[in-house]
C-alpha cells in the first residue's frame, strides 16, 4: 500500500497530472465492496470519505505523511482524520501545499470525472463525499459513495441544500 514515509514538508515537490481513468476505475472496483486493505468506518459514523480518500490515492499514488496535517492511512489506528472525516478531507485537499492531491473549490459547471463532491445542509454541515464518475443525461453529475455503497448514482437523486464541488488540479510527488 504505502511507501515508506517520507519528510514531504521537506523536500522539494514537482506537480504531476491527477489519474483521474485510475481513480474511477477504483470506485467501479470497490463501490459495491471493502477493499481489505483497508478498515470499514460504516459502523462508526460512515466510510464515505475513506473510500473516496482511497480513490484519490488510486489517482494520485502519493500519500502525505505529515503528522496530523496531512492525508494518509496505514491502518485503521495510524491514519489522519482527513483520511476520514468530510471536514477535514475538505482542509486538507484545499489548502495542500506539500506532497499528496491537492484541490480548488470550483461552480459545478467546472467538475470533471475523479473529482470529490461534498454534501451538506443549509447551516453549512457537510455530512457527506462521494467521487465523481462521469455524467449522464448532458452535464448531471454520476457518483460513487460508501456506506450508500453507490456507483454512477445521479447526484440529483440525493437529498441536500449545499453542494461543495472540488476539482482536483493536480499531485505534488517528490522531485527526485
Amino acid at each position: 500500500m504505502a511507501k515508506t514515509p517520507r519528510c514531504a514538508y521537506t523536500d522539494t515537490m514537482k506537480t504531476v497530472d491527477y489519474d483521474r481513468p485510475q481513480a474511477v476505475a477504483y470506485a467501479r472496483k470497490w463501490a459495491f465492496g471493502r477493499n481489505p486493505q483497508y478498515y470499514d468506518f460504516s459502523g462508526l459514523g460512515g466510510d464515505c470519505t475513506n473510500f473516496v480518500s482511497q480513490c484519490l490515492y488510486a489517482g494520485s499514488k502519493v500519500m502525505n505523511f505529515i503528522p496530523v496535517f496531512g492525508w494518509y492511512y496505514r491502518s485503521a489506528n495510524d491514519r489522519t482524520a482527513s483520511w476520514t472525516g468530510v471536514e477535514y478531507l475538505y482542509r486538507f485537499i484545499i489548502s495542500n501545499s506539500a506532497e499528496g492531491p491537492f484541490a480548488e473549490e470550483v461552480p459545478p459547471e467546472k467538475i470533471q470525472a475523479g473529482d470529490v463532491l461534498q454534501l451538506g445542509r443549509e447551516t453549512g454541515d457537510f455530512y457527506h463525499t462521494c467521487l465523481v464518475t462521469g455524467f449522464g443525461f448532458g452535464r448531471l453529475p454520476l457518483v460513487a459513495a460508501h456506506t450508500a455503497n453507490a456507483f454512477a448514482r445521479p447526484l440529483r437523486t440525493y437529498s441536500f441544500e449545499k453542494l461543495r464541488c472540488l476539482h482536483i488540479a493536480g499531485v505534488r510527488v517528490p522531485d527526485v
